[in-house]
């Protein structure tokens, strides 16, 4: 689906007061709407698709429930909101991010040294599924607890370049640079009980798993996936079903949220292991969870091929910002920031610019 490349943004009410000179995204006005006010109904946006099968494919997706922590408003104060309270308040943003979720815990520390460079910037953040926050692109905003709010980031990072790809033929982004890498490791109760020591244990019979969904978690759509096919135990953990916090056979869940609910499914025994990223697991273990992490070897563990990979849309309202930001990210603060987390660094060459192929 291709959007229209000619007005941005969105357009949320048939009436907009004079002089009114509120932010153009998340369900407020642009100044060059008034003049197609006529055109579009109430609620549309201008990069509306033009047919039924494109409306289909671009369903305004829920958010999570209890994925608070995951939704953040940064005041130029130094105050944090979350939830409900930050989405409101993008609009109001100076800069709005939509990362990978799995990056969630390094975010203040991140946005902190950002603003060292940056001050005064107010942030909006979403960090969900990358897979996820790519449909809310192209549907132009989220659901969240029976309300919706209209709106693009700036800046949108995923794990994999897949998802930039699809933004690419959407119009949507034209070029990207990698920022870090990661790798695959599995979590499992502290002390190991199971005795699991690797991949194949997976599929064991007293092994419970919990495992990120194939729907729009990219950790499992472009690299989990292949290693369990790899071993030929995908369709023994999926049963064949592609589908979002069901259950597959009597020992698998697929996640919404794995980063979230994995630690949690394994502290309440509702699951034994599961596949998640290192910075995942070290950031459970900081937090004071009960587990442990199995450490991979380089073909399972994919740590030579994870790349974590980000970039300014064409249509970012703040541009200057976003592009602030990738300037930041090239930066040894930037690099820092993140690998006090457990993430690894991009060298030179990954972190310049290149177009989207």
């Amino acid at each position: 689906m291709r959007l229209t490349p000619t007005i941005k943004q969105f357009v949320a009410k048939p009436v907009q007061p004079k002089g009114d000179k509120r932010d153009k995204r998340w369900g407020t006005w642009p100044k060059l709407a008034l003049c197609f006010a006529t055109t579009f109904a109430l609620g549309a946006y201008v990069a509306q698709p033009t047919t039924a099968a494109a409306q289909a494919a671009v369903k305004t997706p829920q958010i999570p429930p209890k994925k608070d922590n995951d939704l953040k408003f940064y005041s130029a104060d130094g105050k944090i909101v979350k939830g409900r309270e930050a989405l409101e308040k993008m609009p109001s943003a100076s800069l709005v991010l939509w990362l990978a979720g799995n990056q969630f815990f390094a975010m203040d520390d991140v946005i902190a040294s950002f603003r060292k460079k940056s001050p005064g910037t107010t942030i909006g953040l979403i960090t969900l599924p990358p897979g996820l926050l790519l449909q809310a692109i192209k549907a132009g905003g989220w659901n969240f607890e029976g309300k919706e709010y209209r709106g693009l980031p700036d800046v949108y990072a995923s794990v994999n370049l897949g998802h930039l790809k699809e933004l690419k033929k959407s119009g949507l982004m034209d070029s990207y640079m990698v920022y870090m890498h990661n790798e695959l490791q599995i979590m499992v109760a502290k002390g190991n009980p199971k005795k699991i020591a690797g991949i194949k244990d997976l599929v064991r019979a007293d092994v419970r798993t919990s495992m990120p969904n194939p729907v729009n978690e990219g950790i499992m759509q472009f690299y989990a996936r292949k290693v369990l096919e790899r071993h030929g135990l995908w369709q023994q953990i999926s049963a064949g079903k592609e589908c979002v916090s069901c259950e597959t056979t009597k020992n698998n869940w697929f996640t919404a949220v794995h980063h979230r609910e994995t630690p949690d499914r394994i502290k309440a025994d509702q699951s034994d292991a599961g596949i998640v990223w290192k910075t995942e697991a070290l950031e459970a273990l900081r937090d004071g969870a009960n587990v442990d992490a199995i450490v991979l070897p380089a073909e399972d563990s994919l740590r030579n091929e994870v790349s974590y990979v980000i970039g300014v849309l064409e249509n970012a309202a703040h541009r200057q910002a976003g592009e602030a930001f990738l300037d930041f990210l090239r930066l040894p603060e930037g690099q820092d920031a993140y690998a006090k987390f457990g993430f690894v660094k991009a060298d030179g060459e990954e972190l310049k610019m290149k177009p989207i192929n």
